[in-house]
């Protein structure tokens, strides 16, 4: 393996540990931002003192050699002064919206570990006998700037440099074990599969080159392709060859997440040695009894002192650390499992984790994507979802009500902190009554950021936090409670602002009394981009990337991916794409024309009895057609999507569709639950219907979006609402055919479909089997389909 890179600061992160973990709720509102600001206020105090030579950001650097593997420790130093007749200085600089004497034990002590070895690192280089550090802390709720000083001589800096790389050896022997064991078994790993399927050798080798290479690759790779698999085996070959080190296997569903641990389970018992962990979200893994008061939650008081040992026991124990596996040693040790996690994280060869711990600028994994990494490569599974999850995540929005709703909790509270978190609150609210007065429409798009709202967000923040941090009295649960999503809220549009480009809109919007703010991100490419280069290569795959070009577009990857396309492994002759072109299902011909597409459903279904799924554009017009089928199919049984099911209805839902069980005609909504990632073989699906070309509802959001592409490539309604609803029809589609021996018939019901503008977008798999003009045409090819597939039984 090359040389590694390590910062300072990542080195003191990971070995000065002790004591109690800090808790996220108690995270500054400081911005990377509004720190940069400040240390160049202070680096630039001393340009024109002519007593000193002053030096901003000096680099240091240094190579080791721990535990048998080169790494090269660096960083900078925030400001060094020389006096021609005196001591040299160095100055850390360390901002925060605390008050220094609230800082933890902990973090005071990374703020020294991380100066002393800059200063080591300077008496070396400049031969200096002794140093004085400067650990200067600025409040940033106050501007309030303490200077902290130590006098240290090189002899001290190098004994505690000594003692810290001995830690930190510890860690990398731990680590190192576990690579080359790992590195071993992968280089001598065989598929796990007597054989590849077809595309799926290509496939593999296409992931492999793209990881050597470092490249960024487009793959669509339709269902029964084996994608997880095809991906995951050649990025750990890839590790096994020294290529990168860790993988990241991205998913946007907790069902996927599952099918990416059944891979590696698959490998292991194929012989690999290798370590995996799911990283789990931290509110869904928090245990019942942890307290909501974080300074008497056992599990975060003392964590690092119990740490170590959790990690030594789990490790030693278990390669597939999936969710049961990460609490059992929690509760085991008595550690937060969601903070436990990440630290094991570090050992991990393949972690698997939802799309947000790379690309959401707020919640990112910062141990692994502060800085670029040559050493992790990206798989992201299912990437036609990152189109709206990047938007979600780089849009923020915040509400006047939600900051109204605190002041009633603010009653009979007295104190200089309460005045100004209300005067602060006041702040907000006259922004928004400003904005509800010159709303002259109940809704306004503009290309600014509301600047003046930001300012009153901050101070909001700041005041909150503050007041947060200071109160001990019970008071502090009500006015937490009351305030904490707004603060979060308040936050979140901050940091969005601090990425406000072109490619973002605000919408101001009044609904009842209430107005609501967004900052809308209209284009995610060149955030996703970035993200993606923090790596060695990415592969995003999907069993539905069509066209190709559309998302190499809006996730980044025009100027520096590859696209490639896989053909569909099963038998084309087991599948029949049907169009109806005597069915309209635009919203003016609806009700025209619903007799037509109520006979077409009926053919469909009694064609063959079995099992059959009719996708709708919507709840609304789902009900529609659902009642209406009902009427004309008494006999029938039907099972239906509502909205907010639990997830006992959803698997209730799936039950009715079982081998075994009797004929079922279920309604469900295109781009929902059971559009997507349900699995239904052999006879449990024999049929979809899927009505109209699934276009996106018509809003004014989505319509700022056609407006946007329309003026950078002249495609926006194909970028804000064709593609995306063709999308959700391949998917719908894609439930039938799951494996070698299904046979289905997939049903287009709009003349739509049989229009250029789509038939030119269905994918190669999806060959057009009849475009019928008729209820009668259509009886015909589906019985002359059947005829030539003869039930299981009848073989």
């Amino acid at each position: 393996m090359p040389t590694t890179r390590i910062g300072v600061r990542e080195l003191v992160e990971f070995t000065v540990r002790s004591g109690d973990l800090n808790p996220v709720t108690q995270a500054s509102n400081n911005t990377a931002m509004m720190g940069s600001r400040i240390h160049r206020r202070i680096q630039d105090a001393h340009a024109d003192n002519a007593d000193y030579e002053y030096e901003a950001e000096v680099y240091l650097k240094r190579d080791e050699t721990i535990a048998g593997a080169d790494y090269t420790i660096d960083g900078r130093a925030d400001g060094v002064i020389t006096f021609p007749d005196g001591p040299v200085v160095l100055e850390e600089i360390k901002t925060s919206a605390r008050d220094f004497d609230q800082l933890t034990a902990n973090t005071i002590d990374r703020y020294w570990a991380q100066a002393a070895t800059y200063g080591h690192y300077l008496c070396q280089d400049r031969d200096l006998p002794e140093l004085t550090i400067d650990l200067i802390y600025v409040n940033t709720r106050n501007q309030d700037e303490s200077h902290h000083r130590r006098e240290y001589t090189a002899e001290e800096l190098a004994t505690q440099y000594a003692a810290l790389i001995k830690e930190f050896a510890s860690w990398i022997k731990l680590r190192s074990d576990i690579i080359n064991r790992r590195n071993e078994t992968a280089a001598a790993l065989k598929f796990p599969f007597p054989e590849f399927r077809a595309g799926q050798h290509d496939f593999a080798g296409a992931v492999y080159k793209t990881i050597y290479t470092g490249q960024r690759l487009f793959v669509q790779a339709p269902t029964g392709t084996g994608k997880t698999i095809s991906t995951l085996f050649p990025a750990v070959k890839a590790m096994g060859a020294g290529l990168i080190n860790r993988a990241f296997y991205l998913t946007a569903k907790a069902a996927t997440r599952h099918v990416a641990e059944d891979a590696m389970t698959l490998m292991g018992d194929a012989g690999l040695v290798a370590k995996s962990i799911t990283i789990t979200a931290r509110d869904t893994i928090r245990f019942d009894d942890e307290p909501d008061e974080p300074t008497q939650n056992p599990y975060m008081l003392g964590y690092y002192d119990r740490l170590k040992p959790a990690l030594l026991d789990m490790l030693a124990h278990n390669d597939r650390i999936t969710r049961a596996v990460v609490e059992e040693y929690a509760q085991k040790h008595t550690v937060d499992p969601f903070e436990f996690s990440l630290d094991a994280s570090l050992f991990c060869d393949v972690i698997i984790c939802d799309y947000n711990y790379l690309f959401d600028p707020r919640v990112f994994l910062q141990r692994f994507f502060a800085n670029p990494d040559p050493e992790n490569c990206f798989l992201v599974d299912e990437a036609h979802n990152l189109v709206d999850r990047a938007r979600d995540m780089y849009s923020a929005a915040v509400s006047r009500q939600a900051f109204a709703d605190i002041l009633p909790a603010l009653k009979g509270l007295k104190g200089g902190r309460i005045t100004r978190l209300r005067k602060s609150i006041r702040g907000v609210e006259d922004t928004f009554d400003v904005l509800d007065a010159n709303l002259q429409q109940d809704e306004h798009f503009q290309a600014d950021p509301i600047d003046p709202l930001i300012d009153s967000l901050d101070a909001f923040a700041t005041q909150f936090h503050e007041w947060l941090e200071a109160e001990k009295s019970p008071a502090v649960d009500q006015v937490q409670d009351a305030g904490l999503d707004a603060f979060f809220a308040a936050n979140t549009y901050l940091k969005i602002a601090e990425l406000y480009d072109d490619a973002f809109e605000t919408r101001v919007a009044r609904t009842g009394d209430d107005i609501t703010v967004k900052q809308m991100c209209l284009n995610p490419s060149e955030f996703v981009d970035a993200r993606l280069a923090l790596g060695h290569g990415a592969v995003l795959f999907s069993a539905t990337l069509t066209p190709m070009n559309y998302y190499q577009d809006v996730l980044g990857g025009v100027e520096n991916s590859l696209a490639y396309t896989l053909p569909s492994p099963f038998p084309p002759a087991n599948q029949a794409v049907v169009i109806a072109s005597n069915v309209q299902t635009t919203y003016r011909e609806r009700t025209r024309s619903l007799p037509a597409l109520i006979a077409a459903l009926t053919v469909l279904v009694t064609a063959r009895a079995g099992h059959y799924l009719v996708f709708c554009p919507s709840y609304a017009y789902l009900q529609t057609v659902h009642d209406a089928f009902v009427r004309a199919n008494p006999k029938l049984d039907v099972v239906t999507q509502r909205s907010a099911m639990s997830a006992a209805e959803r698997q209730g839902f799936l039950d009715a569709f079982a081998p075994g069980q009797p004929p079922v005609v279920g309604f469900a909504v295109l781009g929902g639950s059971f559009a997507e990632g349900i699995d239904l073989r052999g006879q449990a699906l024999i049929g979809v219907a899927i009505v109209s070309v699934g276009l996106p509802g018509l809003s004014s959001e989505t319509d700022r979006i056609k407006n946007y592409y329309q003026q950078r490539n002249g495609q926006g309604f194909a970028y804000a609402y064709q593609l995306p609803g063709l999308n959700n029809v391949l998917q719908a589609g894609g439930r039938v055919i799951r494996g070698a021996h299904d046979v289905g018939v997939i049903l287009l019901l709009d003349a739509r479909f049989n229009e250029p503008r789509y038939r030119q977008l269905l994918p190669a798999h999806w060959q057009v089997t009849a475009t019928t003009r008729s209820t009668r045409e259509l009886a015909q090819t589906l019985t002359q389909f059947w005829a030539a597939h003869p039930e299981p039984s009848d073989k």
